[in-house]
């Protein structure tokens, strides 16, 4: 609805100044024809007036006006729109992410409840939380072409709405086949919220401002799903639900409920947020609103030569074409690509084990029942909450290294000081969380590791991504999407294999398994931000040395 009275707005716009420009070319003519020239000037001006036909015959035969932004001052730029205005976008945006990722989180706590009624084990229920990661793996790489064509608005807002269809058949599926199909879908149509909303943060902020807003999103992603997640489109990462299997677990614990009650709470949040960006969330993609301007255009003077860039460029089955096969390409031929998303791979991984090895970690070592074991992702969540608290310090740093001249960019190196601090403590919380996991040693031990992981999982997101985005510029859309493929893949996967990775070797041994990959790859942010620029200079598609200065 937004979007429709943006448009209307923009119409209304473009109509003034049509007839602004209409006055002031005849109050111009009316001015030259009541001044008497002398015969030598008046000889100049029918030499000019020549000269002005001429031009005119030269515009009349142009095929096409071309409708461009007016600069970095220009207001149709989000960018340039009030910052009230963009932070209630991203209020917005947040809420459809929070509500999306409790879709993949909230399932995780019914699994042996479900698995009772549908009459299989709890490791096949496993998989209506596999199939979501799943889905959203098969989703992410259509979405950002899909929002590149037709706008972001419409991505958001029709994908959520058949979200929300299948969230609904998911809740009243009487039947495992049918519960496990639907949950497929919902993680297909979650999708493009979970996988392009750091398109929009893109679109609205500058990479200054990015440094306070991204770790906003970053935590509306990790606390909305706690296991359960781009040419200048950005796929933003997805993350894993927290909050929801707190929740989840509340629910399941109360006999006057059930577990099919964590779809309908899901579902009544998930219109609330949808009915909210209805009426609040406007178009950000600027060739779209460049669009929108030449149909206005066209409408208002009748001339049908103004076009954009965007509609004349290819069509979303062509961009198909082209980005489909460079995920691949990019994660075998980038070294920043591979190591950053073997590493996003391994927190996913950890994270979505972490659905059943909580019951082995909490409720089984520690008695804890299925409420207070799903209230230990709360320390996950407040970890997750330190981390981006610390966003307005990186804000005011990068402001400073920038001696706030506006619009300036910020090295990509930059965005990697979170995850060079917080990239040592992830193997260390690992191997306390595995062998500190007995009845005689505090639960509040492992509740703490907990924590460092929380912080250590946003420190690292939002260092990889921005770090990408800023390295890869145009080519950050196929960049992020490569990642996310493989983290979601890996993690649908982990679901599947932690229950039995738990039982047959134990947490300790699983945990330090885990805590030795986390010690290899620990010094990859200090490697990337000492040889990062080495690499972008040899990189066929991200921003050398020279061009990122230009």
């Amino acid at each position: 609805m937004l979007s429709l009275i943006q448009y209307r707005r923009l119409g209304r716009d473009v109509q003034r100044e049509h007839e602004s420009s209409i006055a002031n070319a005849a109050a111009h003519q009316e001015k030259r024809a009541s001044t008497t020239p002398s015969p030598d000037a008046q000889h100049g001006s029918q030499q000019r007036g020549n000269t002005g036909e001429t031009a005119s015959r030269r515009e009349s035969t142009q095929s096409t006006f071309w409708v461009r932004s007016e600069g970095d001052d220009d207001p149709m730029d989000p960018r340039n729109w009030p910052l009230t205005s963009r932070s209630r976008n991203i209020a917005v945006l947040c809420l459809l992410i929070f509500v999306q990722g409790w879709a993949g989180g909230a399932e995780s706590m019914v699994t042996s409840e479900a698995a009772k009624e549908f009459g299989v084990s709890p490791q096949a229920e496993n998989l209506a939380t596999a199939m979501y990661l799943f889905g959203i793996a098969t989703g992410a790489l259509f979405a950002g072409p899909l929002s590149e064509t037709v706008g972001r608005n419409p991505t958001y807002l029709v994908s959520t709405f058949i979200y929300l269809l299948f969230v609904l058949g998911a809740t009243l599926s009487p039947n495992f086949g049918g519960h496990i199909v639907c949950r497929y879908f919902v993680g297909l149509f979650s999708s493009a919220t979970l996988s392009i909303n750091g398109a929009s943060v893109r679109d609205q902020f500058r990479p200054v401002k990015r440094a306070f807003v991204f770790p906003v999103i970053a935590w509306a992603n990790v606390a909305g799903e706690c296991p359960g997640l781009r040419a200048d489109t950005v796929l933003t990462p997805g993350a894993a639900p927290v909050i929801a299997p707190i929740a989840g677990g509340w629910l399941v614990s109360d006999p006057r409920l059930g577990w099919r009650w964590t779809g309908w709470v899901t579902l009544i949040i998930s219109a609330f947020a949808w009915s909210v960006a209805v009426i609040a969330l406007p178009e950000t993609y600027l060739p779209v609103l460049l669009d929108w301007k030449a149909k206005q255009l066209r409408r208002v003077t009748g001339d049908g030569r103004y076009r954009a860039e965007h509609a004349a460029s290819s069509s979303f089955f062509r961009r198909m074409r082209e980005v489909l096969p460079l995920p691949v390409v990019f994660f075998a031929k980038e070294p920043v690509i591979s190591v950053l998303g073997i590493y996003l791979v391994l927190l996913y991984a950890l994270l979505f084990s972490f659905l059943s090895g909580f019951e082995y970690m909490f409720k089984r070592t520690y008695g804890l029942s299925t409420a207070l074991t799903g209230s230990c992702f709360g320390a996950i969540a407040l970890g997750c909450t330190v981390a981006a608290l610390f966003a307005p310090g990186l804000y005011s740093w990068a402001r400073h290294r920038t001696e706030h001249v506006r619009g300036a960019p910020v090295d990509p190196e930059f965005r990697l000081w979170p995850a060079m601090v917080a990239a040592p403590c992830l193997p260390v919380c690992l191997f306390v969380l595995g062998w500190a996991n007995r009845p005689t040693v505090s639960v509040w031990l492992s509740l703490a590791a907990c924590f460092v992981f929380g912080v250590v999982l946003i420190s690292v997101y939002v260092s990889a991504y921005e770090y990408i985005i800023d390295s890869y510029g145009e080519h950050a859309a196929v960049a992020l999407s490569s990642i996310t493929l493989a983290r979601y893949l890996v993690a649908g996967g982990m679901v599947m294999a932690s229950r039995p990775m738990y039982e047959g070797i134990g947490v300790a041994w699983s945990l330090t398994i885990m805590g030795c990959f986390a010690t290899v790859l620990a010094p990859a942010p200090v490697l990337f931000w000492r040889y990062g620029v080495r690499l972008r200079d040899k990189s066929k598609w991200a921003k050398g040395r020279a061009e990122f200065r230009m």
